[in-house]
């Protein structure tokens, strides 16, 4: 920063004695101008360049105005500059991609690309590093692999800058075998690309991979630096190995990393994660300059564990010692109401900080529409999402797959329909999340054919949007449509996860393909070497027992490598009544009552069971027992969206207002049906 601020200088004094800088200096004032991020001295620049002769015309001179203008965030500017070029450079379509890219401007930055590769313009390692950002934040899967071709058909070499940029776009899309192969062929590889595989295989969970890879960062002699340590302790948050985290703690500690903000910071999370809450203070509590991303870090920790009232007391005491709260306070202490189910609370915060002058971002709007939802309001959530657009905020892929979960939570098919026209209207469907979220929602609100359409409209066909098609199938009892995307899977050789085997599995337990489930589930556990979890087990248990195979079912159960869980055991209680098995009916109740004594729902399946071979003595037993206990059924409910309105109904419940009309409706229906 310093030397740019000398070069700024020397221009100065070089024009005060008379001198004229020439297209040699001008380009390297420009630069330093775009380092320091001084666009007013740019401008002035910009303007001595347009008053001296053959300065504009220079492409030199105009491509550094171009850089310049795109870092610092002028990107009009920058457009007007590369607009009026009579000749451009490889260099100037590099800064244009890349200063879109920087600047959030994905669509443009690819559709940039593609405009210079149209031009018969070399591309280049800078151009592509631009256009793999834009395609990591859009998701973009096929552009993205498009431009790895054109990498490996162009013969570039895989450096440090293009290597990273590439395994940054795998990682963020979710690929992380292809990551691992851009890892491996890289030619050179710095602490930076190490560091970008550490935290891609700490976001998606594979803790004994990122340890590896610390491991062999120390063989290779590379020292940690700041962001290795930060994801070494979002592994031991992650995976709330306090062990793990206690160790990064004293080689920071050891190493004088535990002044960094960011590391200090992730000390806290670390703790907090971990349970350790007085860890978390302490280490709060000793450091001495607590700044805004320390306090904000607190704020986090307190709200993530539910701490909303302890969270609300710090968000007052760093105003007390002179620290503002900034939008990501207020968010942080939203979120904990949020997460304690505090409704009320949260939206009186959210209300306090529109009139105390915070303008609320991205992040404020997205955590009150999930508070919402997840607190049963989907309704309010989606309001929320049109507010929020209407306050010019616009939604990011994570907003639109929070506001497509709300309409799934309660059916809400008319706004899901509107969120869908959005997405197709700006572009937004190249991303895997929101193509599955998309199907999902149309699944869950009983709109089959249009996830069935969404599904045959996705360009890139990944796992999780075969996952996604799966599960719809299954749930709405087509079992085998289900199994027939799963033998697609195969064809096209994408290996399937456990995601899409709970899901063939449940769609052949609710369509009674007991042949074809059992040959999943050997193949699951034979060719594809997978264990199965608590989730598989169940789908064959239910699977065999609704075949009536209640003996092959039980030795299922005590094959298991864990106790089953209470899920299990009350599919085969249900089953015991189907097929009036007594005997082991007392036996599964039994042991169902012991791990799960307080839910009422098992009481009701064994008095059912009961009931189904005339036990009655056996059911008021049981519905005394329960009535002593204070346990009650749950009623069942239902609801269905007519206009802007939402209708309850609950079991044995005649409040409606159109109750008479809603029964004598069925009366009728019942009539025609038989």
């Amino acid at each position: 920063m310093g030397r740019c601020q000398e070069a700024l200088l020397s221009y100065i004094e070089m024009q005060n004695q008379g001198f004229l800088p020439d297209n040699f200096v001008v380009p390297n004032v420009l630069k330093a101008c775009g380092v320091l991020r001084w666009v007013g001295f740019g401008k002035g620049v910009h303007a001595f360049v347009l008053k001296t002769m053959g300065f504009s015309e220079c492409v030199y001179v105009a491509t550094s105005l171009v850089d310049m203008y795109g870092k610092c965030g002028a990107l009009e500017d920058a457009e007007r500059v590369f607009d009026g070029m009579a000749e451009r450079n490889d260099v100037a379509w590099n800064s244009m991609i890349v200063t879109f890219a920087q600047n959030g401007m994905n669509e443009e930055a690819i559709g940039m690309f593609r405009e210079m590769r149209l031009q018969g313009v070399e591309v280049t390692p800078v151009a592509l590093s631009g256009f793999f950002t834009a395609c990591a934040n859009l998701e973009a899967v096929g552009e993205g692999r498009q431009g790895h071709g054109l990498a490996v058909v162009g013969g570039l070499e895989l450096d440090n800058v293009l290597g990273s940029s590439i395994m940054n776009f795998y990682f963020k899309v979710g690929l992380v075998e292809e990551a691992e192969v851009v890892f491996g062929d890289m030619v050179m590889r710095d602490v930076v690309a190490w560091n970008l595989v550490v935290s891609g295989y700490v976001q998606y969970g594979m803790v004994g991979k990122a340890l590896e890879m610390c491991r062999m960062m120390r063989e290779q002699n590379l020292r940690f630096d700041c962001v290795t340590l930060s994801s070494l302790l979002a592994v031991a948050a992650d995976t709330r190995d306090a062990g793990l985290g206690m160790e990064a703690h004293a080689y920071c500690v050891k190493n004088d990393f535990e002044y960094d903000v960011v590391v200090s910071s992730g000390i806290i999370d670390m703790y907090a994660k971990c349970g350790r809450m007085d860890c978390a203070r302490r280490v709060f509590s000793s450091t001495g300059k607590k700044d805004i991303v320390l306090w904000n870090t607190m704020l986090a920790a307190c709200a993530e564990q539910g701490l909303s009232g302890e969270a609300l007391k710090l968000f007052f005491q760093m105003q007390l010692e002179s620290v503002p709260p900034n939008v990501v306070s207020w968010n942080s202490v939203i979120f904990g109401f949020f997460k304690n189910g505090q409704v009320a609370e949260a939206r009186n915060m959210f209300a306090e900080m529109c009139s105390s002058g915070v303008t609320p971002n991205l992040i404020t709007w997205t955590t009150v529409m999930s508070g919402l939802a997840q607190n049963g309001l989907g309704c309010d959530a989606t309001m929320v999402f049109r507010e929020m657009q209407d306050a010019g905020i616009s939604p990011n892929n994570i907003s639109i797959t929070c506001a497509l979960s709300a309409c799934t939570s309660m059916a809400l098919l008319k706004y899901g329909r509107a969120i869908h026209g959005y997405i197709m209207r700006h572009y937004m469907f190249q991303s895997l999340n929101i193509a599955t979220t998309v199907i999902d929602m149309y699944a869950k609100c009983g709109a089959l054919n249009d996830a069935k359409y969404v599904f045959s409209l996705s360009s890139t066909k990944e796992l999780p949007v075969y996952n996604a098609m799966i599960s719809a199938y299954a749930s709405h009892g087509q079992a085998r449509e289900a199994l027939g995307l799963f033998k697609q899977l195969g064809k096209k050789g994408i290996v399937p996860d456990h995601i899409t085997l709970t899901s063939v599995l449940s769609a052949c337990s609710h369509g009674g393909l007991v042949k074809e489930g059992i040959e999943i589930f050997k193949y699951m556990v034979s060719d594809l070497q997978m264990s199965p979890s608590q989730e598989h087990y169940g789908c064959l248990i239910k699977l065999l027992a609704s075949d009536g195979q209640l003996d092959e079912a039980l030795k299922t159960i005590f094959t298991m490598p864990s106790n089953p869980d209470a899920h299990i055991l009350g599919s085969l209680l249900t089953a015991c009544g189907q097929n009036h098995d007594i005997e082991l009916a007392d036996y599964i109740a039994k042991w169902l009552l012991k791990i799960d004594p307080h839910n009422s729902g098992n009481y009701v399946a064994l008095s059912n069971v009961y009931a189904t071979v005339g036990k009655w003595d056996e059911v008021s037993n049981i519905r005394r027992f329960m009535k002593e206990k204070g346990l009650r059924k749950i009623p069942g409910c239902s609801w269905i969206q007519v206009g802007q309105e939402l209708h309850y109904f609950i079991a044995g419940d005649r409040s409606h207002p159109k109750t008479e009309e809603i029964y004598v409706t069925l009366d009728l229906l019942g009539f025609e049906m038989h």
